[in-house]
């Protein structure tokens, strides 16, 4: 049984960054998925494609999977580049802004 531990990039759809601070811990998946022939759904015979765990570090995770002998894989996130302008979007509502509000 295999699994890989990585940790979560941030929702495409929000800005802020919740839920990207643990590290997460899933199973490959043993079987692949099939087609239900009356209903169209995709679904699959394997439980462990389930089973989602989170630790608060990487190395918790990669005890766990020790402990339990679990092949884990890890992924190293990808640290977010900030963009910080002199000039942005906050700037426009500063108390201490020169010059008259126009638009």
């Amino acid at each position: 049984m295999t699994a890989r531990i990585y940790r979560p990039a941030r929702n495409a759809m929000q800005s802020g960054t919740a839920r990207t601070h643990d590290w997460v811990l899933e199973y490959t998946p043993a079987t692949p998925r099939g087609i239900d022939p009356l209903m169209g759904w995709t679904s699959s015979s394997d439980m462990n494609s389930q089973i989602r765990l989170s630790f608060p570090t990487r190395e918790a995770a990669l005890a766990y999977a020790g402990a339990e002998g679990i092949e884990a894989v890890v992924h190293d996130p990808h640290e977010r580049k900030y963009v910080l302008r002199a000039q942005g979007y906050g700037e426009n509502y500063a108390h201490n802004r020169r010059g008259t509000w126009t638009h």
